[in-house]
């Protein structure tokens, strides 16, 4: 099996990549193989450098770099020997399993619609992010930023994308879905939150537990938990602010510690018809190194085989 890492994207880029992809590559030692995708004369000292470690890896050019500030369609279009356009290549041939990049997100975005596409039946593919749960577990959050704005039948099919990660990824037998909203009663909420919940509650393809409220992302109440892009974006740049003001008062806690975006890595763009993950722009080596663990993983679970079954029936 071969993971593919843009080995240009992200605020530390190469630097950051490389080591990261050193370090998911010993501990995915005869398991997986970790493919670079970038500029050679930036890319290939660096391996250099990591002696027999760094020969290990595998490595594809890539002349072209889409930067973090860039309009994500035009990049795209306009650079296609982008790192970002590469790997896409590279997961639509099947000659890698899985694609993770730390850059822009958009074009990660536009890459996964244009090259690998949404799966038939999915209206518009959705970014996932974990939730720490007190049980020392993590639950699913999404969306976390691809759409600001949803139909309900939108927020119905990301209950269904959420309950498949959490089930055959994270391995919940019964996953919980709930729906973000502003207050339990069935009736609360905007109009589309309220459409939303009638859809929920009669799928039978989830569990669905009814409204859950703020209060209720870290406890037992839901596995999955549905909601906007703009509202799950908001909610996990809190969270990830949670950690950066208890690190900086040195506060350190096993829960609280796994609000660290390193901890995971990346957040999964789920109902595309590959394995496809999106990175912090400032990740670390071990958040890269943790992202290609998390799309070996993927990889290896079938959940994109589990989407398209589901969908298509």
């Amino acid at each position: 099996m071969k993971i593919a890492l843009d080995a240009m994207g992200g605020d530390f880029a190469p630097q950051a990549a490389v080591a990261g992809a050193l370090l998911a590559a010993e501990q995915l030692t005869g398991r997986a193989t970790i493919v670079l995708i970038g500029q050679e004369a930036a890319v290939r000292p660096l391996l250099e450098a990591a002696g027999p470690a760094g020969a290990a890896l595998e490595f594809v050019p890539a002349t072209q770099i889409i930067d973090m500030a860039e309009h994500p369609a035009k990049a795209f279009q306009q650079k296609p020997d982008s790192s970002i356009a590469v790997g896409y290549k590279l997961l639509l041939a099947g000659e890698v399993e899985a694609f993770c990049s730390a850059g822009n997100t958009g074009a990660m975005l536009v890459g996964a619609m244009f090259t690998v596409k949404a799966v038939p039946g999915v209206l518009r593919p959705a970014i996932a992010n974990f939730l720490p749960k007190l049980d020392n577990d993590f639950g699913i959050l999404l969306d976390v930023g691809a759409n600001a704005e949803c139909k309900p039948e939108m927020l119905e099919q990301f209950g269904e994308l959420g309950s498949l990660y959490a089930q055959h990824v994270l391995g919940i037998a019964r996953p919980q879905v709930g729906l973000m909203n502003l207050g339990e009663e069935e009736g609360k909420g905007t109009t589309v939150t309220q459409a939303a919940h009638q859809l929920l509650k009669a799928n039978p393809h989830i569990e669905f537990v009814g409204n859950i409220e703020g209060r209720d992302l870290f406890n037992g109440k839901a596995d999955v938990i549905v909601c906007d892009g703009f509202t799950g974006n908001v909610i996990l740049k809190m969270a990830e602010s949670i950690y950066d003001v208890m690190d900086g008062k040195r506060i350190h806690d096993p829960f609280f510690d796994k609000f660290n975006y390193e901890a995971v890595g990346g957040s999964p763009i789920l109902g595309i018809n590959d394995n496809a993950i999106i990175g912090h722009g400032r990740s670390t080596p071990r958040a890269i190194g943790n992202m290609l663990v998390q799309g070996y993983n993927m990889a290896t679970s079938g959940i994109v085989d589990q989407i398209k079954a589901t969908f298509k029936s």
